[in-house]
């Protein structure tokens, strides 16, 4: 399996936490050139990859509207904007 496909199979937290390490270390700055480059391009898939389930989990959420009395009467789609 490539590793871009196997981005697209992981969880939300998965990518985040893996991205998270890309970025640690990036910043140490002791990974080599070539290295680099080749982390750098896994974190930008990482990244799509998470904001692509970011963006299907707002539109699966809903708001519950409320009746004058404050009970619940209907959802409607979050507002995303």
């Amino acid at each position: 399996m490539s590793q871009v496909n196997d981005i697209s199979e992981m969880s939300f937290e998965a990518a985040v936490s893996e991205l998270e390490r890309i970025v640690e270390q990036l910043e140490r700055g002791d990974v080599a050139l070539d290295k680099s480059i080749e982390i750098y391009e896994r974190g930008e898939a990482l990244k799509a990859h998470c904001e692509k389930l970011l963006s299907a989990a707002e539109k699966r959420i809903e708001k519950i509207r409320l009746d004058r009395q404050g009970q619940p009467t209907a959802t409607e789609p979050l507002d995303t904007e």
